[in-house]
């Protein structure tokens, strides 16, 4: 089984039993998403528990390529179980994590972990290769992350750092210089937060889902992972000319001054590839630039996008957790000049709160990078507050909430943008302190409904949350295939695949520059090579007139797939890919569809195609709404908010569509969903996958037809399987 370890290990914490599982059951789902999805299945018989429930059961998945030195996979996992964090339901969910978790997991002889039952008292699991034991954590509970993992790396490791350290284990005895690998919930998860999150190292986080909390439900504070040994891959040789093929031809070439100098033209390219930093990634292209940084990457990634800053601040973070605070610390400490060319742009950017004029031009302090450290020392989901410190500026702005007010704290929210209000406001959320703190604990779409606030403010988008009681990233009334996939599934997406669309026509526009392809040329690169859905042009057609047609839904089929197989279970980096388009081939086609069953084929021996990846998406996207199905799920529940049928988009945003019959970067501004055409789309949908139109359930025949006539038994026990057309 090149590229797999052969065993999965499986915690009991209510009985202490360690046991494990045979990969090679599980291993035609691949790995990752697909492995989680199939043991989840199999170990949870009443589908209907709550998250919290000690029945739910945790998987924390690698995948094939997984401690390899496959360019954008090497290092990522995948967390699943209930979560606890959407609404109405907290659905069967994913969580993603990068850094060096996953890799020391494989060198330790594992696939991946389950976690079942509940422990009694506070416990920590410690791997040291095939060695495991269940640990006593009530000498760390109540510690935040990082001190959680210094303490571990203390017992695991002594207080040497950087010398030689023998590790213990039946098969695989060694010595490495190498740290544990630790995940770690914080207060967050301890007091059941449903905010909660897992944290890895400074700055890698499992964040949505609620995972924090499922974890305190169970006692579990961590989970520390060395090992010594290795990955066998099927043609090591071809591992490492599968690596240097994509950097010799997707690669940015550091020595040539004409690719530096596109490099730094970046802001009207696409996202990055497994080799170029293209015009990702964001942190460093916007409030890092300023800061004296450097590139920081995963194992086995030749990218970075994180980073270590001179001043310690904010290391590891990226993205949305790192700019949580940015846009109110600038504002609060940025001149007037600033301030006032921030108003004639626009402000935020696609409803995003971060200012690209503030970002670049205003004056920041360190607050902004305190405030991400400790939502990552609490262990609290930073996208949560990325929108909501939004909302709740708005009701303190609007009187509602302050000393006295409908909302009644007296947390400083004059203060915010300083370090003042950051420490108090995510120590309140963290501990669940009585009143507000309490009340965010439980997620801002809840604290919304206590407050008896959450009809109106989703009806006016106050509350920018679309589906499911989550934030929303981009917005549904723009980026379709974004929102319609959130929709259908659990949570926000956060898959970036399309986003170089919205990038390049918005940033062209707004920067008056030629893109790096024109409407046109970018629909032929992307369609050309969506299998099996290949040569539908439309597909790429973002206008308001084709928001509801047959080529939509091939195109949020197609994602659907290629991320639940490709993404979530072989492990691709999201920033990285799916490889559309690439600035840095002179005919701008990235390597999608060519790299991905090479890097595998490479690891596994397996000739397994491209297509074939998308068929096994198909059947893993099956499988997951056969579990979501079983909790409750009918078409009705997938809505979105009021503010995104009612509320017309009015942000810059410009995608490809058709105009009279010609390809064009169109602006979506000032459109809203349809509520009544997109019932309809969703009926199309279904039909198209083979799922019971009328309440979106699956049918029989189209889970037997993948393989997942368990699953299909299951759902007629229970009286949710679809009809069957007639």
């Amino acid at each position: 089984m090149n590229g797999y370890t052969g065993k999965i290990l499986r915690v009991n914490l209510t009985s202490g039993r360690i046991t494990r599982l045979d990969t090679r059951e599980y291993s035609p789902w691949g790995g990752g998403h697909g492995l989680g999805s199939a043991i989840f299945f199999d170990l949870v018989k009443d589908k209907t528990i709550e998250g919290l429930d000690p029945r739910n059961v945790i998987t924390i998945m690698t995948s094939p390529l997984t401690g390899t030195l496959i360019p954008g996979a090497a290092s990522r996992t995948e967390m699943q179980g209930i979560g606890v964090q959407s609404y109405p339901i907290g659905w069967f969910t994913r969580s993603n994590v990068g850094g060096r978790f996953g890799p020391m997991l494989k060198f330790a002889g594992w696939d991946g972990i389950v976690i079942e039952g509940r422990a009694e008292k506070p416990v920590w699991l410690d791997l040291r290769n095939d060695e495991v034991r269940i640990e006593d954590a009530r000498p760390l509970w109540g510690l935040d992350t990082w001190e959680t993992q210094a303490r571990i790396w203390k017992i695991v490791c002594g207080e040497s750092f950087g010398d030689w350290n023998e590790v213990a284990g039946s098969e695989a005895d060694g010595r490495t210089t190498q740290r544990p690998a630790v995940l770690a919930i914080g207060p967050a998860g301890e007091n059941l937060a449903r905010v909660g999150a897992v944290i890895h190292d400074a700055g890698n986080a499992a964040g949505q889902g609620g995972f924090g909390a499922v974890w305190g439900s169970k006692n579990l504070k961590a989970i520390s992972v060395i090992g010594t040994g290795s990955v066998e891959v099927s043609d090591p040789r071809e591992v490492l000319n599968a690596r240097l093929w994509a950097k010799r031809n997707y690669g940015l070439n550091v020595d040539d001054p004409a690719a530096l100098d596109q490099l730094l033209e970046t802001s009207v390219h696409p996202r990055g590839t497994a080799v170029s930093p293209g015009s990702m990634p964001a942190p460093i292209v916007f409030w890092q630039w300023p800061r004296q940084s450097r590139p920081q990457a995963c194992m086995g990634c030749p990218v970075g996008c994180r980073t270590r800053n001179q001043s310690g601040l904010g290391n590891e973070s990226s993205c949305g957790e790192s700019g949580v605070y940015a846009m109110y610390d600038l504002q609060k400490h940025s001149g007037l000049l600033a301030k006032a060319m921030s108003k004639l742009v626009g402000g935020m950017l696609a409803g995003l709160p971060l200012d690209p004029v503030l970002l670049l031009k205003g004056k920041q302090t360190d607050a902004a990078f305190r405030a991400t450290d400790l939502l990552q020392k609490y262990g609290i989901n930073a996208f949560e507050f990325l929108l909501g410190l939004l909302y709740l500026r708005s009701l303190y702005q609007m009187k509602k909430l302050g000393p006295g007010r409908e909302i009644a704290t007296d947390l400083p929210f004059d203060k915010l943008g300083e370090e003042e209000l950051a420490e108090k406001l995510f120590h309140a959320v963290a501990y669940r302190e009585a009143g507000l703190g309490d009340d965010l604990a439980e997620g801002f779409y809840r604290a919304a409904k206590k407050w008896g606030r959450l009809e109106e403010d989703l009806n006016s988008g106050l509350l920018r949350f679309a589906y499911w009681g989550l934030p929303d990233h981009y917005d549904p009334r723009f980026q379709l295939e974004w929102g319609y996939g959130s929709i259908l599934g659990d949570r926000d997406i956060n898959e970036h695949g399309f986003v170089a669309l919205f990038m390049i026509g918005t940033l062209s526009q707004l920067l008056r520059k030629e893109p790096i392809v024109t409407a046109e040329e970018a629909a032929y690169l992307f369609t050309s090579r969506m299998a099996p859905f290949q040569g539908d042009l439309r597909m790429l057609d973002y206008s308001t007139e084709n928001m509801y047609s047959e080529s939509m839904v091939k195109l949020v089929a197609w994602h659907r797939r290629y991320t639940r197989f490709w993404k979530q279970s072989m492990l691709f980096c999201d920033l990285l890919f799916p490889d559309f388009i690439n600035p840095a081939v002179p005919d701008k086609r990235g390597m999608l569809g060519e790299g991905e069953p090479r890097f595998f084929k490479a690891v596994t021996g397996s000739n397994l195609s491209f297509g074939d990846g998308i068929e096994l998406g198909r059947k893993i996207w099956n499988l997951d709404n056969a579990i979501w199905t079983l909790q409750g799920r009918h078409r009705d529940l997938a809505r979105f908010s009021p503010y995104i049928y009612q509320t017309p988009f009015n942000k810059p945003a410009y995608l490809p569509g058709l105009k009279n019959g010609k390809w064009e970067y169109l602006s979506v501004r000032g459109r809203s969903i349809d509520e009544k055409k997109f019932e309809e789309w969703k009926t199309r949908y279904y039909r198209f996958e083979g799922w019971d139109p009328t309440t979106g359930w699956p049918r029989a025949r189209t889970l037997e037809s993948l393989g997942l006539k368990s699953a299909a038994d299951e759902l007629k026990a229970a009286g949710r399987i679809g009809r069957e057309e007639t």
